[in-house]
């Protein structure tokens, strides 16, 4: 996805989402019900139930953006588990567009050294 801005962060909505909603609605879901502030830079993603569309809501710093995809046979591997976090990074997110299951998908464990003696 080709965006004209960095996100700073990713939020996925777990629920489904009435399409029907658009900037004005998605934009009180993330306050009333993500408890976030749509104003933040973030990128703010929904599914509908079907699964076959995404909407994404972001604040381009002049004005409201809603971008849309829509899937023609498949459907997104959405997290259902509340348990899951609803936060993704930058790699998650396209693992979703792509059609990968995020939360079955992880990386290699981050290592944080403070020396080169300490990995020998």
């Amino acid at each position: 996805m080709k965006m004209f801005i960095e996100a700073e962060s990713i939020y996925l909505h777990l629920q489904p989402v009435d399409f029907r909603k658009a900037i004005d609605g998605l934009a009180m879901i993330v306050e009333t019900e993500m408890q976030l502030s749509p104003f933040s830079g973030a990128l703010f993603v929904f599914c509908n139930k079907g699964k076959d569309k995404l909407k994404v809501l972001y604040w381009d710093t002049c004005g409201f953006c809603l971008w849309q995809k829509r899937l023609e046979k498949d459907k997104f591997k959405w997290p259902t588990k509340q348990a899951w976090a609803t936060s993704l990074s930058e790699q998650q997110w396209h693992w979703l567009l792509a059609g990968f299951d995020i939360a079955k998908m992880q990386g290699h464990q981050r290592l944080d050294y403070e020396g080169v003696n300490q990995s020998l």
